[in-house]
């Protein structure tokens, strides 16, 4: 695909423009444009409702906007699917924890990568691919901290492995943008510290740009290097953690409603 528009300076590795989403009268996305740079770590935060999932799921091709683009290595994607962002660089985890409870912790990370690739559960390719799939999935794992607990249902593991399991799972998929949809929600304060120092150690080995959704103020301003605030589906501020914080319209819309 060609760009959408010229674009002057270095290109963003992820830009959306006017990006919208109406459910009927409902505008749960509006307008709302920004440009996350290559190796950038970006959050979103905002107010409950104020449309930061719904963001992913344009992001992500989940859901199709109603108006405006969505830009990825400077091509524009909007038409895409999921799978095929996927397959162009973009991987995700939820909100609610989304795994495989049934299989083992390293048949859910197999499955991703052979969604990834394409051969999704076709035996074409033979032995090769399946043991390329197996090798992608271990290195992932043993990224994750949870190399030693490959052999044991997803469904036993506790919430905090879970958590990482999804971000594996995510990983494991060679992504240039990865998107963490609350990756620390209902986790300990050690399990959250936990989380934190696997997000900053991916993001740093797998040289990844991501995106993050995030209620934990400690967290945000922790691995954000620019902060982007969502409220009633607009877009009202940008910036460091420092102007953020200092910022009146976020401290009135959000952060002032914090213990």
């Amino acid at each position: 695909m060609t760009p959408l528009l010229e674009t002057r300076g270095p290109t963003p590795l992820l830009e959306t423009r006017g990006l919208g989403r109406a459910f009927g009268a409902l505008q749960a996305v509006a307008g709302v444009s920004l440009a996350v740079q290559p190796m950038e770590l970006r959050a979103v935060i905002g107010p409950n409702g104020a449309g930061k999932t719904t963001l992913f799921h344009l992001i992500s091709g989940l859901l199709a906007p109603t108006a405006g683009h969505v830009l990825f290595r400077g091509d524009d994607v909007t038409a895409l699917a999921a799978p095929a962002r996927c397959r162009r660089g973009i991987s995700r985890t939820f909100q609610i924890t989304s795994i495989f409870p049934e299989l083992s912790v390293l048949e859910n990370v197999r499955i991703a990568v052979q969604l990834k690739i394409g051969d999704n559960f076709r035996l074409l390719g033979g032995r090769a691919v399946l043991e390329a799939s197996e090798q992608r999935a271990r290195d992932s794992l043993r990224l994750l901290g949870l190399d030693d607990r490959a052999d044991e249902l997803a469904s036993t593991l506790p919430h905090g492995d879970q958590r990482l399991l999804e971000i594996a799972m995510a990983a494991a998929q060679e992504p240039a943008l990865l998107l963490l949809d609350e990756p620390t929600q209902g986790l300990s304060p050690e399990d959250t510290a936990a989380t934190v120092a696997v997000i900053r150690q991916v993001a740093r080995e797998r040289k990844l740009t991501i995106i993050l959704v995030e209620h934990d103020m400690d967290v945000v301003f922790d691995l954000a290097d620019r902060i982007s605030v969502l409220h009633f589906g607009q877009l009202i501020a940008e910036g460091t953690a420092a102007e953020i914080r200092a910022n009146a319209e976020v401290q009135k819309a959000y952060l002032g409603g914090l213990d």
